[in-house]
């Protein structure tokens, strides 16, 4: 699927998206999601696939005042409405692809792609460019808060811009990773949640460490 459809797709639900959320119990599960993480104060976090910036919000709550987050989005309305929701001068927004990056080798030292995994066409590709903007040892997170049938029923039922998006089980997402710049430390996929953490390799397969 062209990624303009996607983004296209995205702008249109944009204001309607926290609507279909019960917000403040998603905000209680993305918090004790990110205390299991073991997410640091002071981290350079990008959150990939930010949408209207609730993963972003429940990041600064953790951040401090040396803490930073790069908020991206494939749709110029989610990155909208996240701007005038959360407004705090440790994010910084962008309206990027993830298979092309405009930053600077190792500059991240976590990256969590939170309910998009799925919506990348190519993600091994996604994968290797996350995998070169991550420090070494720096933490790759995919995950999500409802189980894989859920989200797959959810995307079949949504549209033709995201019907094909389907989240892989938890052990090929791993398999995917450690083929690459990853070791996994963690496989989850039970009724209530994905997740796949990988640590970002000391030395580069790619140089022949």
């Amino acid at each position: 699927m062209n990624a303009s459809l996607k983004a296209e797709f995205f702008d249109s639900i944009a204001e309607r998206w926290d609507g279909w959320e019960d917000l403040p119990v998603l905000m209680e599960k993305l918090r004790t999601g990110l205390d299991e993480l073991g997410l640091g104060s002071d981290e350079t976090v990008l959150d990939v696939g930010c949408g209207t910036g609730n993963l972003t919000r429940a990041l600064l709550e953790r951040l401090s005042a040396g803490g930073r987050i790069v908020a991206i989005d494939l749709s110029p309305r989610m990155i909208a409405t996240a701007r005038r929701k959360v407004i705090d001068p440790r994010v910084t927004w962008h309206v990027l692809d993830a298979r092309g990056l405009p930053f600077a080798d190792a500059s991240f030292d976590r990256v969590i792609c939170y309910s998009v995994w799925p919506h990348f066409d190519d993600p091994r590709s996604v994968a290797s460019e996350l995998g070169r903007v991550l420090r070494p040892s720096g933490r790759l997170h995919v995950w999500h808060l409802i189980s894989r049938e859920r989200v797959n029923q959810v995307h079949a039922a949504a549209g033709e811009a995201v019907r094909h998006d389907l989240l892989a089980p938890a052990e090929e997402t791993a398999h995917l990773l450690a083929g690459l710049d990853f070791n996994v430390v963690t496989t989850i996929e039970t009724s209530e949640r994905y997740l796949v953490t990988a640590v970002r390799a000391e030395f580069s397969k790619q140089d022949g460490g």
